[in-house]
């Protein structure tokens, strides 16, 4: 009988574990920064729902030896944004607050971790 009882038990805790969703692993809302196009002029990009807790090396200014860096980051995301000067989130950082934080043309960015 308790063999059944604790069969039953580990069975139900099993479904429980499936059936929960887990939880979300993305900034909700959007990133945005400037770049210096290939012609010369200033574009803009934006990363939708970026991945939290995660290294995200911008592509346009992923290779220092060819192209400035970023510059005038947005964060409208609902997590801080730790802004980094080389790609793989590594040199100088910077934290911009959730919603709400932004750089100047000043602060250069080649890569951004979200947290909470």
């Amino acid at each position: 009988m308790r063999l059944r009882n604790a069969a039953v038990a580990a069975l139900g805790a099993l479904a429980l574990t499936l059936a929960v969703p887990g939880s979300a692993s993305a900034a909700s809302g959007e990133f945005q920064y400037t770049y210096t196009g290939l012609d010369g002029t200033p574009r803009t990009a934006v990363l939708e729902d970026p991945d939290s807790g995660e290294c995200i090396t911008l592509p346009e200014v992923a290779d220092p030896g060819s192209s400035s860096p970023a510059h005038s980051p947005r964060n409208r995301t609902d997590e801080y944004a730790l802004v980094f000067t080389e790609p793989d989130c590594t040199g100088d950082s910077f934290t911009l607050r959730p919603r709400t934080g932004y750089g100047s043309e000043r602060l250069k960015l080649r890569s951004v971790v979200f947290f909470r």
